[in-house]
């Protein structure tokens, strides 16, 4: 076996402790030649870093997906609604969507960065300003926000594994779920979620085997027990909550946060003067 050390890569992955204890040597011998750690390695266009954040590939996705919107805005007078809007989901929404259930349990401004993104390609389709909504915009296009499109994916790909058994890799970590004794859940077509210690924490909850059972036992019983991939589908995007646009909190405008500095300085100049 040959390697050539200069075009290799090495990264180790899992809790902060764990990799710098891994990352202490430095590198790792393969084929006996020297490979040095890194902090992050790029893998079939994710970018994945020692601790699973994802935070340097949630930059690239935004850098690549603003240049996109930026060149859409130029040309979107001259295009019709319908082109814009096939252009915006070639280019833009196809890049949002791209791997993105590795971003299940991210964090809020992970989330936060990729909406500001969707918001701004639905205002840009719609022609619309900035003060206009972002959640009626999308609900107009009929686009589920990105935390929902992310339980999307996770809910179509266990349904495609239940239905279909394949891919095996994914197959063997969904397990149906079998009540000791008789309950009436047992038909309800329920998943076996891992329980312990592992499912809280931040690094193995975005397991396959952890956010899969846990986004399908969060749907409803009709949902669950559709006979074909299209109907599940439509169920499905009609029952995922709108909630990602209201509850990811936004940075307060720089006035806002300028006038609240100004007001405590005089309050406590005046307070003082007294």
């Amino acid at each position: 076996m040959l390697l050539n050390p200069t075009k290799s890569e090495a990264i180790a992955v899992g809790t902060r402790a764990h990799v710098a204890a891994a990352s202490a040597s430095g590198a790792v011998i393969v084929a006996g030649n020297r490979v040095t750690f890194r902090d992050s390695v790029k893998l079939l266009v994710v970018t994945v870093d020692s601790t699973l954040s994802f935070d340097q590939h949630v930059i690239n996705v935004v850098r690549n997906c603003n240049y996109h919107l930026r060149a859409l805005r130029y040309i979107r007078p001259l295009i019709t609604t319908d082109v814009a809007k096939m252009v915006a989901c070639s280019l833009v929404s196809s890049r949002l969507d791209y791997c993105n259930s590795l971003l299940r349990n991210t964090t809020a401004k992970n989330l936060h960065r990729l909406q500001t993104v969707q918001n701004d390609l639905a205002r840009t389709v719609l022609q619309t300003s900035r003060r206009t909504s972002a959640t009626q915009s999308l609900k107009v296009l009929h686009w589920l926000p990105i935390k929902e499109r992310i339980d999307f994916k996770i809910a179509t790909t266990v349904y495609k594994i239940r239905q279909a058994h394949v891919p095996s890799y994914l197959s063997e970590l969904i397990v149906d779920y079998q009540p000791i004794r008789t309950l009436r859940s047992a038909d309800k077509a329920f998943l076996r979620e891992i329980s312990g210690p592992a499912q809280k924490l931040a690094l193995s909850s975005k397991a396959f085997s952890v956010s899969g059972p846990a986004v399908w036992n969060s749907l409803s019983h009709n949902c669950r027990s559709c006979n074909s991939l299209s109907t599940f589908k439509r169920t499905l995007k009609t029952e995922l909550p709108w909630t990602i646009c209201r509850s990811v909190p936004s940075a307060p405008p720089i006035r806002s946060r300028l006038l609240r500095c100004i007001n405590s300085v005089l309050t406590y100049l005046l307070t003082n003067a007294k």
